[in-house]
Order: C-alpha cells, then structure tokens, then sequence
C-alpha cells in the first residue's frame, strides 16, 4: 500500500537537496519524484530490462525511473507494482500524488513532479532540476511553460 505521507516527508526532506544514496541527473525531477515514491512503497519491478518495469539498482535504472515521459506511460499502463489512475482535475489529487507536464504541447511530456501541500483544493508540488517546493501546480510562471501546456493527473493507489 502507498504511503502518502512518507512520500511526502521524503520530498520535503530532499527538496533543495541530493540524496547522496542516488545518481543526480541534469534534469533531476523524475529521479526525485521516483525517490519519493520509493520512500512511499511503491515496489520496484523489471530490473535489468531499461524499458520494463520501474526499478533502479546495480548501477543503472529503468527508463520510467529517470524519464517524465517513461513514468507517465508506466503509471497509466503497469501490470503490477503499483495502481494509479487518470483524474480529470488537478483538484482530485492528494497530497503524494503525481503531476506531469507537457510544456510544450507537443505530445511528450519534459516534468514531473509531487504534490506536498494543499492551498484550500488548490495543490502545491515539490520538484527537481530547479528545486521547488509548494509551488503552485501549473507552472505558469514558468519560463518553460507556454499558454498552452498540456497536464496528466495521477491519483496514486
């Protein structure tokens, strides 16, 4: 079963932060939502296929571990590890759920990150590669968002 709030605590533990226990990544965000979904207990599966599963270990990692694009499509079509659902709303997540955006409304979605915090319904997020925390979740002050960036909303089981 996944732990919310230990997802949540690790986010807000590492969220300006590396932990030393993992590879860094230029863009970071998807090797730190990953983390905090392990801290959470989602179960790790697929080692050493790259493109099956979602695991890290032995010196490597899963495409769906480090890639925005990879996890989204491993949340919404994997046969085992953990269940996740599409919501139509941002205002359906809860705190450890997962948000991913395609900046550039081209189909391939560049960032990930975690809902921490609640603003009423509105959700906050923590996130790498520029480390954020409680951000609002759309992104809209973001240079690397466009008017019309396309969004997924994952509601972890």
């Amino acid at each position: 079963m996944y732990d919310r709030q230990a997802a949540v605590d690790y986010a807000n533990l590492w969220w300006n932060d590396y932990n030393p226990a993992y590879p860094r990544f230029d863009n970071d965000c998807t090797n730190y939502v990953s983390q905090c979904l392990r801290a959470g207990g989602m179960p790790m599966w697929g080692y050493p296929n790259r493109e099956q599963g979602w695991w890290i270990g032995g010196g490597t990692w899963s495409l769906s571990w480090s890639t925005s694009h990879s996890l989204r499509w491993y949340l919404a079509d994997s046969p085992k590890g953990i269940s996740a659902k599409i919501v139509q709303s941002p205002y359906e997540l809860d705190l450890g759920d997962v948000i991913f955006y395609d900046f550039q409304n081209d189909g391939r979605y560049d960032h990930s990150a975690i809902v921490t915090a609640k603003d009423g319904d509105i959700p906050l997020v923590n996130a790498h590669t520029y480390h954020v925390r409680e951000r609002l979740w759309d992104y809209k002050d973001s240079y690397a968002s466009i008017p019309d960036a396309r969004y997924i909303f994952f509601k972890l089981q």
